[in-house]
């Protein structure tokens, strides 16, 4: 086993992982999309997700930042979406780490979404700032 399959497996032995059809039947989710933009702008996004770049994530979901995004609580449930649910299980850990308890990913991440046969729009949508 690799060190990053190790810090891998600790990062997610503290989340609860969704499934495509669990976080679709969330209603008060913040779906955060972590893809580059060549990603999002190929295969489209979740709808309703919003596009957070990993290089500012924390700064954005920080809920006491002053850098924070508007409408969301430490108790919101966030869940992370990468292309196929890697990334942004360390992107959780560390959503976790910065207060918000119930951050979580996606399994499959993006690509099992839209395996799943939910509902996606066209790609492309700019990042927050």
């Amino acid at each position: 086993m690799s060190t990053l399959d190790t810090i891998l497996d600790e990062a997610r032995s503290h989340l609860r992982r969704l499934e495509p059809h669990e976080l679709l039947a969330l209603e008060d989710a913040l779906v955060v999309d972590i893809r580059p933009h060549h990603n999002r702008l190929a295969e489209g996004e979740i709808e309703n997700s919003v596009v957070v770049e990993r290089i500012v994530l924390e700064w954005r979901l920080d809920p006491a930042g002053d850098w924070r995004l508007r409408g969301f609580t430490a108790d919101t449930t966030v869940v992370v979406v990468c292309n196929e649910g890697w990334a942004s299980s360390l992107a959780a850990r560390d959503l976790q780490r910065v207060g918000l308890p119930n951050a979580t990913d996606l399994v499959g991440g993006f690509r099992g979404w839209r395996a799943a046969g939910l509902p996606i729009r066209e790609g492309g949508s700019q990042p927050v700032v």
